[in-house]
């Protein structure tokens, strides 16, 4: 069986699920794991616990390239520094260019070839003279992504409710579509302030809250404790 270790990211955050190399691993070791950006580094969290030890944990696991070494560390905090310098400017080009749309977030591949930037907008935007902007600038292959609100609470973070980092960004990886119908059957009181996440939408804790109590009370059911 594959051995599997915890690392934090770097660049979102993030605990990340790897399949550990040969390569001999401690708590605090930095890695270059496998992302869609072409590399992600990370810092290494747990190696023994139980958790890391559960089978299951393999299946969604990435892959660890190497140990970083102190190039890598330099390149990725160069990199998130190039990252906030497009970021800025692509915002002054936005306005310049009286664009009707919300830069979310800017992410660089590892290679700097390609550079991703992330925006919500009400409808389709016509963004070739930006684009056309940024790749002068930039010097590397530019893509505009447009996102909805849910994917960009997902990609910044935060804080929900509960106080707690919000679900999506933490350990969510496909949103399912979530209906009023979910929050009555739970009897929560139907007011959109105390349902609703910070994308503006219901929270997505109301799917897996409802199918919590749903096996609660089957068990509750089963052991006599309630009558149906």
């Amino acid at each position: 069986m594959s051995e599997v270790v915890l690392l934090l990211s770097e660049s979102t955050g993030k605990i990340i699920r790897a399949i550990k190399g040969e390569e001999p691993l401690e708590i605090g070791d930095y890695c270059l794991v496998e992302s869609e950006y072409g590399g992600d580094l990370a810092m290494v969290t747990d190696l023994n616990s139980e958790v890391v030890q559960c089978p299951k944990l393999a299946k969604n696991a990435v892959k660890i390239i190497r140990k970083a070494t102190e190039e890598d560390i330099k390149k990725f905090q160069w990199l998130r520094e190039r990252e906030k310098k497009a970021f800025e400017f692509c915002l002054e080009r936005i306005k310049a260019r009286n664009l009707p749309m919300k830069l979310v977030a800017v992410r660089y591949f590892f290679n700097e070839k390609k550079g991703i930037f992330y925006y919500t907008a009400d409808g389709r935007i016509d963004f070739r003279q930006l684009v056309k902007d940024l790749a002068k600038e930039l010097r590397m292959r530019i893509e505009m992504r447009q996102i909805g609100v849910r994917d960009e609470a997902r990609l910044v973070g935060g804080l929900g409710v509960c106080g707690r980092p919000l679900c999506c960004f933490s350990f969510i990886r496909n949103f399912e579509p979530i209906t009023i119908q979910k929050a009555r059957k739970q009897q929560i009181v139907i007011n959109p302030t105390k349902i609703s996440g910070l994308c503006g939408r219901l929270m997505c804790c109301l799917a897996f809250e409802e199918e919590t109590k749903g096996r609660l009370y089957i068990e509750e059911l089963d052991n006599g404790l309630i009558e149906d």
